[in-house]
C-alpha cells in the first residue's frame, strides 16, 4: 500500500528512494587551488516508514572522536535499518577537518553561524547549505563532538531545556552522564530547536586525540537510539546495563593562581565535598594552591593542561540528581 511506504529523501540534487542506500554531497565551495568542497552524506532509507535521524560530526574540524564514531559505524555497517532513515554525516566542517581546526579559514565557528545566509561569510554560507538541505527531511539529530584543546570531556549527553523531546532522546543515548544545557545563539541545535527537531549533543574525548573510550560510549549511544525507535532489530546490540547518571549543577573549578597543575583525581570519578582534586604549584614548591570538591558530585571534563594561567578552567563537576 502507498500509504505504508517510506519518505523519499532528497540532498544535493540526488534522490534516495525507500529501500536504497546512497552516498550523495552537498558542494559547500572550493578552495583556491580551485578544488571543490563537498559535504559527504550517507543516505540509509529503509522500505518501512520510522523517524528519520541525522547523526552528524566533525562541526569543529579538529573534533576528530566524532569523526571517528560515524566512520566506524559506516565501516562495521551500523546503519543496517529496517524502517525509517539515517543521514549521517562524518565530517560537516571539511574546511576545519583538513586545517585541523575548529574553525573555517576566515577564522569564523560554523556552529556559531546557524541557521546561516546564502551572501554572507564562508562558515554562514556552509551553515546556509546545511540547513536547507539538510534539517527540513529530519525527525531527530545527533550531533557528535568533542572536547576543546587539552579539554577533555568524559563521554556525555547533552539536551535542551524545557524540550522534552530531546530529553528522552538523552535518556534513549545512555551515556555515563546525562544533563540539560543552553541553547546558543548560532548553534546547531538552536536552530534544530527552532525548526522542531530535537536534538542532542554528545562530548567524548579531547580535540585532535583519539580517546577510545568515548568513540565506544558514542556508536554505543547511537545505536541505542536506533534501537529506541525500533529502527534496528530489537536484541541486536547489547544495551548499557548502567543508567546514565543525571548531573545539576554544574561548574567550573577555575585556578586560583597561575601555576603547574596537577590533578589529583581522574576524569569521570566521583568526589566529596572538600576532597582535593589537584594541586596548583610553582617550580620550586614554595607555593602550593589546592582545588577542593566543592559538593559531593563527578568530574565531567578536566584540563590536561600541565602549566595553567590564574582562571584557568581546571575541574567541570556536578552533582548528582536523584
Amino acid at each position: 500500500m502507498e500509504g505504508l511506504k517510506n519518505k523519499t529523501i532528497v540532498i544535493g540534487g540526488e534522490t534516495v528512494s525507500p529501500g536504497k542506500n546512497k552516498l550523495v554531497s552537498i558542494s559547500i565551495g572550493r578552495l583556491p587551488t580551485g578544488t571543490l568542497i563537498d559535504i559527504p552524506v550517507h543516505v540509509f532509507n529503509a522500505k518501512e516508514p520510522g523517524p528519520i535521524l541525522l547523526v552528524q560530526a566533525g562541526l569543529h574540524g579538529d573534533e576528530i572522536n566524532g569523526v571517528e564514531i560515524v566512520r566506524r559505524m559506516l565501516y562495521e555497517k551500523k546503519f543496517a535499518i529496517k524502517k525509517g532513515a539515517v543521514i549521517a554525516v562524518p565530517i560537516l566542517n571539511i574546511f576545519g577537518f583538513i586545517h585541523y581546526s575548529r574553525d573555517v579559514p576566515d577564522g569564523k565557528d560554523v556552529n556559531r553561524s546557524f541557521p546561516g545566509s546564502k551572501t554572507g561569510s564562508l562558515a554562514g554560507r556552509m551553515a546556509y547549505r546545511y540547513v536547507s538541505e539538510i534539517l527540513p527531511q529530519i525527525d531527530f539529530g545527533i550531533d557528535l563532538h568533542t572536547g576543546g584543546a587539552q579539554r577533555s570531556n568524559y563521554p556525555q549527553i547533552r539536551y535542551t531545556v524545557g524540550d522534552e523531546l530531546s530529553k528522552d532522546l538523552a535518556t534513549a543515548f545512555n551515556a555515563p552522564f546525562t544533563f540539560s544545557s543552553k541553547l546558543i545563539k548560532g548553534s546547531f541545535r538552536n536552530i534544530s530547536h527552532k525548526m522542531g527537531k530535537p536534538t542532542v549533543v554528545f562530548e567524548g574525548g579531547e580535540s585532535m586525540r583519539f580517546d577510545t573510550h568515548s568513540i565506544s560510549e558514542g556508536i554505543q549511544g547511537v545505536l541505542n537510539v536506533l534501537q529506541h525507535f525500533s529502527m534496528i532489530e530489537k536484541g541486536a546490540i547489547g544495551l548499557n546495563k548502567k543508567a546514565s547518571i543525571l548531573l545539576t549543577d554544574r561548574r567550573w573549578l577555575r585556578a586560583p593562581t597561575a601555576g603547574m597543575f596537577i590533578p589529583e583525581e581522574i576524569n569521570g570519578a566521583s568526589i566529596k565535598k572538600n576532597a582535593v582534586l589537584g594541586i596548583i604549584t610553582d617550580t620550586f614548591t614554595l607555593k602550593i594552591k589546592t582545588i577542593k570538591a566543592p559538593y559531593d558530585g563527578f568530574i565531567c571534563a578536566i584540563n590536561n593542561q600541565a602549566v595553567v594561567n590564574q582562571g584557568d578552567a581546571l575541574f567541570h563537576v556536578g552533582k548528582r540528581e536523584f
